[in-house]
């Protein structure tokens, strides 16, 4: 089983190192000429490569939102014969409509036949689980964005580790090499502006999930972070990758290709804490407790 080349001795490495290889990274490859296009089948081969290699021996699942990471990494898991749970989670009480990431995930686990477990959080488990999170995260990493995705990711967690699992594929890193943000669409070379969040990634991602993931005692696992799939996407033209009508294009036609459902493989893109709706109960329980903001409430909670 490949290990991730962030992690060192089960320690997340340093900021200046982690910059350091994605900068020895890019200095290593050439961009595809602007005119010639890279193949939806050579990338194919290196994200099936990347799931593969990172397949263990011990009881493993998915992070599951039913968009087109989860559910690519997780058809590449069934086309390999491995046995696997996925996992959602939401949030949803009387006036809240049903989390969308769930419904999405339903659907695609039907279609592709995985084992799908899903939890549907209530307020007073929200609110439970939005404390555990802050408490998590610490002073450092705790704003509304980290808690409503570490949420999502601790929730989910919970309910693998009554499993017996061990190892989550997740698929962080797909959108900053496939240019998923609305920010890719805004830039004036979304190819740089990929360059440029790889390397936030560090203080924005790796550390609140290192810090979830260290606390419950589990490893993820993101193939998407393979420091050959990112040489290779990151040689991909900007415009095989994103259009004013979607992103992550490159992605969307290797999904296909490799038997993903349409429905699936274009799915608009939701970030963790609106798609599941965690966000939503962070604004509710904040307002009943007379916070002006999400912000002064998980504060509150430090």
């Amino acid at each position: 089983m490949l290990k991730e080349f962030y992690v060192e001795k089960k320690a997340l490495i340093s900021e200046d190192a982690w910059k350091r290889m994605i900068s020895v990274i890019r200095s290593s490859i050439e961009q595809t000429p602007k005119g010639e296009e890279v193949t939806p089948a050579l990338l194919a081969e290196e994200v099936v490569r990347a799931v593969k290699e990172r397949i263990p021996s011990e009881k493993f699942g998915v992070l599951f939102s039913g968009g087109v990471d989860s559910s690519l990494i997780a058809l590449i898991l069934k086309q390999a014969g491995c046995e696997f749970i996925c996992y959602t989670l939401g949030f949803k009480n009387e006036d809240t409509k049903e989390p969308e990431d769930v419904e999405a995930a339903e659907k695609t686990a039907k279609l592709l036949g995985l084992t799908l477990k899903k939890k549907i959080l209530d307020v007073q488990e929200a609110e439970e689980l939005i404390a555990k999170t802050v408490k998590i995260l610490g002073p450092e990493l705790n704003n509304v964005v980290n808690v409503g995705v570490a949420g999502v990711e601790l929730g989910c967690i919970e309910m693998a580790k009554e499993d017996g699992v061990e190892y989550l594929f997740t698929g962080l890193g797909s959108e900053e090499i496939f240019a998923g943000y609305e920010r890719h669409k805004l830039a004036a070379d979304a190819h740089e502006e990929c360059w440029k969040g790889l390397l936030a990634m560090y203080g924005r991602d790796l550390l609140r999930d290192n810090a979830i993931a260290k606390s419950e005692r589990i490893a993820f696992m993101t193939p998407f972070l393979d420091h050959k799939l990112i040489a290779e996407a990151m040689r991909i033209p900007a415009e095989q990758k994103i259009s004013q009508e979607h992103s992550k294009l490159i992605l969307r036609q290797v999904a296909e290709k490799l038997g993903l459902p349409k429905e699936a493989a274009w799915r608009k893109k939701r970030a963790a804490q609106y798609g599941s709706r965690l966000d939503k109960a962070i604004d509710k329980i904040a307002r009943k407790k007379g916070f002006g903001f999400k912000k002064d409430y998980l504060k509150s909670l430090e």
